[in-house]
């Protein structure tokens, strides 16, 4: 029986699946590497321990399931996007990696806009210029790093360095690619124009590829370490969002997933190309050949629940464990007490700025409507049910494209609450669905590489084979009737504060 081996290089740490032809993870190991923060908002990491990551999980795998190392197919990576890696001359690492989360770029999206108009930008990449993508670091680089800028003749993504490491190909693929800033994604290839304008050099660009197409085979050396052989083919692989919805089996147009964690996306897949007005969602090209996909969601969600858990919850904390529960159940119990709309409270869920659908860095969170009657479980539900208002948001402005969604998959931290469930149902409009098992980017690696290795005859094949629905929630039609009301005053309170939270932020 052939077996696949899917990678998903996180920010923390890589983790490494083994799957069998059936979809049957066989083996897994995860191996964790630091963050480093020279300066305040600034992210950086290690290319090396990236490559030391893989390297060690993949031969812990292929230890752990006995597989004959001739039966092991073909590798899938996923990566953790926008991330910068130069090289030099010699392919070495010049310095380490400024990651998606580093935020000392913020200036360069003033020199984006100076070199091509925001509807340049939207026409050729489908979304605005964006600090934490990988165009801004290259420009923060060549200003304020010339020394090393100058020895850089490769620019990769972080799972593309260590690809060239396992293969000595320089190749990315369309999803990771997207979120460069450098690609048209319309095209699914770089575009001339915008590397003309930055005066980026094509050539120091690794080729573009689809995600399930091989890129390479492994080296003799580094097919040893790992105990596989030089028969074992790498594919392109793809972004850990993209990667993601392969593991949770959003393929089909119509099909979407929401994932609520520290951040909370709501994530689209789309067979035909389309413009999303004012960039207001980030549209990419997805993991399956010739289809995109639609991300948006606000930065603060979990974030939002973990703030107010650890400021204002700590009796509330002290009573779940006294009663043997977790605090979320605890949560979910106090909440489910509250009536839709928590008695007029509304929450904006904007602590560290807004990122979808309206990108203002600058705006921060609020409760609305404070009344002698809230307590602590009816300011918990309102932030609950703000979260939930801004994903809505973004399926509304595919809604207003056409684009309807008819299953909304839900994983994640947030998916287990059967309370956050029934508000998306009634905000979304559509039903929500839970998975069997969910094994995420890692697992969309493998399906990838399956394919690429002529295991499965398609990525939506081997989705609509393995990934199977557990729970599904329907819309409620009085609650998706109160909701509506709410929803609206929702949006009226942003639009209110913007301008006042804009002369906030230039207070000395």
């Amino acid at each position: 029986m052939k077996h696949l081996i899917g990678v998903d290089l996180g920010t923390s740490a890589t983790k490494t699946i083994m799957m069998n032809e059936k979809g049957e993870i066989v083996a897994s190991a995860s191996y964790a590497y630091p963050l480093y923060e020279p300066a305040n908002g600034w992210a950086e990491q290690d290319p090396h321990d990236w490559k030391e990551a893989v390297l060690t999980t993949i031969r812990e795998v292929v230890d752990k399931s006995k597989v004959a190392k001739e039966d092991v197919a073909g590798i899938g990576l996923s990566g953790q996007m926008h991330g910068l890696v130069m090289l030099d001359e010699n392919n070495e690492v010049i310095t380490r990696s400024i990651i998606w989360c580093d935020a000392r770029s913020d200036k360069q999206v003033d020199e984006l806009l100076e070199a091509m108009p925001m509807e340049k930008w939207l026409e050729i990449t489908n979304n605005p210029p964006l600090a934490n993508w990988t165009a801004g670091k290259i420009l923060w680089m060549r200003k304020n790093r010339p020394e090393l800028y100058t020895k850089c003749r490769h620019i990769l993504l972080p799972k593309d360095y260590v690809r060239y490491e396992m293969t000595g190909v320089f190749a990315t693929d369309v999803s990771d690619a997207t979120g460069m800033q450098l690609l048209d994604v319309k095209n699914r290839c770089w575009s001339d124009e915008v590397l003309e304008k930055l005066g980026i050099d094509k050539s120091m660009l690794a080729d573009v590829y689809e995600s399930p197409e091989v890129t390479g085979h492994l080296l003799p050396e580094i097919a040893e370490k790992m105990g596989l052989t030089t028969d074992t083919v790498v594919v392109a692989g793809g972004s850990d969002n993209a990667c993601a919805a392969l593991g949770t089996g959003v393929v089909h147009e119509g099909q979407a997933f929401t994932t609520i964690g520290t951040s909370a996306v709501v994530y689209t897949h789309l067979e035909h190309y389309t413009t999303v007005p004012g960039g207001g969602l980030h549209m990419c090209c997805c993991a399956v050949p010739g289809c995109w996909h639609t991300m948006g969601g606000p930065q603060s969600a979990g974030l939002s629940v973990e703030w107010f858990k650890n400021q204002f919850c700590k009796d509330l904390m002290e009573q779940a464990k006294a009663e043997n529960k977790g605090f979320y159940d605890l949560m979910n119990e106090l909440a489910e007490q509250v009536p839709i709309g928590s008695d007029k409270l509304i929450y904006l869920p904007f602590l560290m700025g807004e990122r979808t659908p309206h990108m203002e860095p600058k705006y921060r969170g609020a409760f609305l409507g404070l009344n002698t009657v809230h307590t602590q479980a009816h300011m918990l539900r309102a932030i609950m049910e703000g979260i939930v208002y801004c994903l809505a948001d973004c399926n509304q402005m595919l809604k207003d494209q056409g684009i309807h969604v008819n299953v909304m998959r839900a994983c994640g931290g947030g998916s287990k609450s059967l309370l956050w469930r029934k508000m998306m149902a009634a905000l979304f409009e559509c039903d929500v669905r839970t998975l069997e098992q969910e094994e995420g980017p890692a697992y969309g690696g493998a399906i990838l590489a399956g394919v690429g290795a002529g295991v499965f005859s398609s990525v939506q094949d081997a989705c609509d084979a393995f990934i199977k629905e557990k729970d599904s929630i329907s819309m409620d039609e009085q609650a998706a009737a109160a909701y509506k009301k709410y929803h609206k005053i929702y949006n009226q309170m942003y639009e209110a504060l913007l301008n006042p939270y804009l002369e906030l932020a230039e207070v000395e």
